[in-house]
């Protein structure tokens, strides 16, 4: 018997989990999955469609550092809409547009409150 990897849970860093959560279900259109504290999450899951992503809370001393925080490239089928979706609810700034990449993708990129990125596309 052969072992099949078939889903992935990415983890972003975040400063506030509510304020995440609200960012990501008010202005991305996901549902809440999971939180570990009604009032005051550490820990909490979203979903939408078929993906999964968990967002955990990080001390305010981590954030002092400037590193790089994560980028996911989330595929999507109609990117366009997508895109009007999250212009429509002001989700990100009036810079980011969907561009046709060399590598054989339309896509558009944003980051999150908590400058965690996010790439949605789809192949041409």
């Amino acid at each position: 018997m052969q072992t099949k990897l078939h889903q992935i849970h990415p983890i972003l860093p975040v400063k506030n989990v509510l304020e995440a959560l609200k960012f990501y279900v008010n202005k991305l259109g996901f549902s809440i999955a999971f939180a570990d504290d009604g009032k005051q999450p550490t820990y909490a899951g979203i979903r939408r469609d078929d993906i999964e992503i968990h967002l955990q809370w990080h001390d305010a001393k981590e954030w002092e550092v400037e590193k790089n925080r994560p980028m996911l490239r989330i595929v999507t089928q109609h990117v366009e809409v997508l895109f009007q979706e999250y212009n429509f609810k002001n989700a990100f700034n009036k810079d980011t547009k969907v561009i046709h990449t060399d590598w054989g993708t339309k896509e558009f990129a944003f980051y999150d409150l908590d400058k965690n990125g996010l790439v949605f596309y789809q192949n041409l």
